[in-house]
């Protein structure tokens, strides 16, 4: 029989690795006391033999399995012993079906808390033009519903990944690296004066692992928590950290840029226009709806977000090289 068991879904993206890790080290502080002894932490990913799956099966308390989590059914979850999991679904047409058959083989294995990654929560609404966050809207009405109500459940909507955020500024800086030469504007997805919190995905994982570690989750059950980082930025600070880097002021700025989107539709010609919604996704973040103010106070109170927006930043130009 297995033992009781915190599974984590997608452990080698970034949300699902900081998990993990936090997991591992929250188990290990509590050592022989506490409501979660004996509990091991099974980290499910579609590559076990990945750098990043090899790490995570060197921790503490950690176990990898290989397995696509759309193959998760209630039988599945029950001899696994799964009592509480992490859920952080990527940007996919097939997103619904996905995360709502898992949620409901958790319902039906009688799992008692799941914790999941939304997104924006200006987009979280049947309205919206942006496909992925129809369907998360879809998933959390869905939880909400009475024939959920024995499964409970907390939703993170984080307004902006750093690392998203970021990543087109720390390209042109290593092209610049690489060549000494401006090739091109550099391209912002901010705006360039409205205030976004960026949120780094390590302080997701951080603050879902520690809600997974609650002993009394009533009072965040049915919690739908607005997630930013500590500080705000504005594009036209990203335009600085960008100089800093190379040395000399950048000659062309384009703000409110959604060409990586469009790069993720061609190269998904088939949901093309599914994709291309995404560029809708960004508005709230251009009218000033996003900053570190709107974040929730269980936030706050459970794992307050520490990375400011310089070391998300330091991170991304690091993982380019």
């Amino acid at each position: 029989m297995a033992p009781p068991t915190i599974l984590v879904v997608g452990a080698t993206g970034n949300t699902g690795r900081s998990t993990v890790e936090t997991l591992s080290k929250l188990l290990k502080e509590a050592g022989a006391s506490g409501p979660f002894v004996g509990h091991r932490i099974l980290a499910l990913t579609r590559s076990a033999q990945g750098a990043a799956a090899q790490h995570l099966a060197t921790l503490p308390g950690v176990e990898v399995l290989e397995l696509d989590w759309s193959d998760v059914d209630a039988a599945w979850l029950r001899a696994q012993g799964v009592a509480r999991a992490f859920v952080a679904a990527a940007v996919d047409p097939a997103q619904f079906a996905r995360e709502s058959g898992f949620l409901g083989a958790a319902l039906r294995a009688r799992v008692e808390y799941v914790v999941r990654v939304s997104t924006t929560a200006g987009n979280v609404r049947p309205d919206t033009e942006v496909f992925y966050a129809r369907a998360h809207w879809a998933v959390e009405a869905m939880l909400a519903a009475p024939a959920f109500a024995p499964l409970r459940w907390t939703s993170l909507q984080p307004n902006a990944f750093a690392a998203f955020a970021f990543y087109s500024a720390a390209q042109f800086v290593q092209k610049y690296r690489q060549t000494g030469a401006q090739d091109g504007a550099l391209r912002i997805v901010f705006d360039a004066d409205a205030p976004v919190g960026v949120i780094d995905s390590d302080d997701i994982g951080r603050l879902a692992a520690t809600l997974l570690v609650r002993e009394d989750v009533a009072k965040y059950n049915h919690g739908k928590y607005v997630v930013n980082g500590p500080e705000n930025i504005t594009g036209r600070q990203v335009v600085e950290m960008v100089e800093k880097q190379i040395g000399v002021p950048v000659k062309e700025v384009i703000y409110n840029d959604t060409s990586l989107v469009t790069a993720m539709a061609e190269a998904d010609p088939k949901h093309r226009s599914l994709f291309l919604t995404i560029q809708k996704s960004f508005e709230g973040l251009w009218r000033g709806e996003a900053p570190t103010s709107t974040t929730s106070k269980e936030v706050l109170e459970v794992a307050a977000p520490q990375t400011t927006p310089a070391a998300s930043w330091e991170k991304v130009l690091k993982f380019l090289g």
